[in-house]
């Protein structure tokens, strides 16, 4: 069993690399070197329309881009409950006929499936996926701690090393808000997810825009972009 401090050692090589497709590719080998799998499928991922995204994919034989997978999580359980639950889920034989029901862009002979959600404190913005694994291995709970582990470390690799002295200014929630926005949630969605009401979210984005000073949101989360923090 892979160790979480060998996560976080491997996960360091990603550093140096500043292309974000070969950033995105390494988080793939990494991902098949630790674990038990013979396959990878990375997607970004939107709560604006529960939208799932394809974009590369890794196996034995190589990697290629997959920009035409274009899914609404809901139609596949499994995934809507590891991105609401934050947690790593696996299924198999007659489960996996029950959650994955609608067609999906794998091999029809498979029957087990993997989602390893990639998130940075309660944001989930992808996901890792695998339908074929090394023979004998045991996918039990112990495994998927590890495997949300590995999500949870990506995610500070892609987005919490920019959460530093440069965002000082603006407030957690601020912060939190504006990311939010740039992921594509509505105001009242924001509300929900996040226990407050629609008036303070209104606010901090207004604290927020004045402090980057910005003219609006999309020139507030523009800025926030251009200066490497989101």
């Amino acid at each position: 069993m892979v160790s979480f401090t060998t996560i976080q050692q491997s996960l360091q090589s990603l550093e140096p690399i500043l292309n974000h497709e070969e950033k995105f590719f390494k988080i793939l080998e990494i991902y098949m070197e630790l674990f038990p799998v013979q396959d990878s499928f990375l997607l970004r991922y939107s709560p604006l329309g529960y939208l799932a995204e394809g974009m590369i994919s890794l196996n034995p034989s190589g990697g290629i881009h997959i920009g035409e997978i274009r899914e609404d999580i809901r139609s596949f359980p499994i995934i809507f409950s590891a991105i609401n639950e934050r947690k790593a889920k696996y299924c198999t034989g007659l489960e996996y006929l029950k959650q994955m029901s609608i067609k999906y862009p794998i091999p029809s002979n498979l029957n087990s499936f993997v989602v390893v959600p990639i998130f940075f404190n309660s944001v989930v913005f992808g996901y890792i996926c695998s339908t074929e694994f090394e023979e004998n291995a045991k996918i039990d709970d112990q495994l998927l701690l590890t495997f949300t582990f590995y999500g949870k470390e990506v995610g500070k690799e892609i987005i919490g090393r920019n959460y530093d002295k440069r965002i000082q200014f603006l407030s957690r929630r601020e912060l939190e808000v504006m990311r939010r926005i740039s992921l594509g949630e509505s105001t009242k969605e924001m509300s929900e997810s996040m226990a407050i009401s629609e008036l303070t979210i209104n606010q901090y984005v207004k604290t927020a825009i004045k402090k980057l000073e910005a003219k609006n949101r999309s020139h507030a989360v523009g800025e926030l972009f251009r200066k490497g923090i989101l």
